[in-house]
């Protein structure tokens, strides 16, 4: 594989770290600003809704210049969100920080899985996209967990300190080894919109939201989860999280692998075990052991979905692929905020902390079906599947 894949990979790293990093902070970040659990969860929801709110724009506003300009762009404007929410004196201030890094992440991804897929041959478009996807998934094993020990230790703004020299080396990395790539001849904004005259596109969006959902619904509130159902001490929730992200990274190279040679039959399979999942969490949160191997197994359910749906994208915007690639990264945070927000919900209605996991089946459930009139559709007209 190209080494600017690995230069990806390494900015991927730092924006899936501030991502995930509110997770095992939550509880900090509660106690510092004086709200409730489901309110410092909201940070998480807002952060998704920035993603889906702001990368297509971006995107947009983006296409005159060259792909390996935007991405430099891109995370220059992801450094300074971050610098902000380290430096945030209110919630509404950390809010905003964390509303800019989303607007970067959302159009990274976005340019990132175009430039990604084109470094490659066509067969191996959905594992050069995974290889990107695993510096957000090695986030989980090692930034993720890292943070949460910081913010522990020495405060949860040292954690987006640390996060703010990630943003930097990913920087350098994108400018060193990416090379130059020039806006594709005959694109622009308008042919990349028409693409969305597709009713394959929309399909294949709605099956990101809906797919991706339930791992949010979950992952969003697991600090609580092992603490107050399972009996943890915070001081396991990072070792559990880390372990959660290694099943992520596995789950990642599995789905990029399986999208290669069947997507639509990929999506099915991960998509029905993430929901599976969903209810043996429920069942088991009482049980440590139990738990442990099953958040594992649903890290990777969760990101064995990522490279098939990403990768489904493409193939059905074929031709103007960079904004529809860009609004299934939107489409993947849309899924998280309704995720985290519906199980949020869930717990203020006194249903308790293993309400999450209930919600999680549902909305796989949801996405599962989803899927289903994608295939049918993909079948009546022809869209390519694989």
């Amino acid at each position: 594989m190209p080494l600017a894949l690995f230069a990806l990979a390494i900015s991927a790293f730092g924006i899936g770290t501030t991502e995930f990093i509110i997770n095992g902070l939550l509880p900090d970040l509660a106690a510092d600003f004086a709200v409730t659990i489901p309110a410092a969860g909201l940070l998480v929801s807002g952060y998704a809704l920035g993603v889906a709110i702001g990368g297509p724009p971006l995107t947009m506003l983006g296409g005159r210049l060259s792909r390996k300009t935007m991405l430099l762009s891109l995370m220059v404007l992801f450094i300074v969100g971050n610098l902000l929410s380290a430096l945030a004196p209110s919630y509404g201030v950390l809010m905003v920080g964390r509303f800019l890094s989303a607007f970067a992440h959302g159009a990274y991804f976005g340019v990132g899985s175009v430039v990604a897929a084109d470094l490659v041959a066509p067969q191996k478009r959905a594992s050069a996209i995974a290889l990107m996807f695993t510096g957000l998934t090695l986030a989980n094993v090692l930034g993720v967990p890292l943070g949460t020990w910081i913010g522990q230790a020495f405060g949860w703004r040292a954690t987006f300190w640390v996060v703010v020299v990630i943003g930097v080396a990913g920087l350098v990395g994108v400018l060193a080894l990416v090379p130059a790539q020039p806006r594709p001849e005959g694109g622009g904004v308008l042919r990349e919109l028409v693409t969305f005259r597709k009713g394959g596109v929309w399909l294949a969006l709605a099956m990101t939201v809906f797919g991706f959902a339930p791992v949010f619904a979950v992952i969003t509130f697991i600090s609580p989860i092992m603490t107050s159902v399972g009996g943890f001490s915070p001081r396991a929730v990072p070792v559990v999280m880390a372990l959660f992200g290694v099943g992520l990274v596995v789950g990642n190279l599995i789905g990029g692998r399986l999208a290669d040679r069947a997507v639509m039959p990929s999506i099915y399979g991960s998509v029905a075990l993430l929901t599976l999942l969903g209810v043996v969490l429920a069942l088991v949160a009482g049980n440590q052991a139990a738990f442990i191997v099953t958040i594992i197994l649903f890290g990777v359910a969760a990101f064995a979905t990522v490279p098939p749906l990403q990768t489904r994208v493409l193939d059905a915007a074929a031709g103007a692929p960079t904004l529809a690639s860009a609004a299934n990264i939107g489409a993947f945070n849309l899924g998280n905020a309704i995720g985290s927000f519906v199980a949020g919900l869930t717990i203020d209605a006194g249903f308790g902390y293993t309400a999450p996991a209930w919600t999680a089946a549902l909305l796989g459930l949801t996405g599962l079906a989803v899927a289903g009139l994608a295939g049918l559709q993909a079948r009546r007209h022809l869209v390519p599947a694989a």
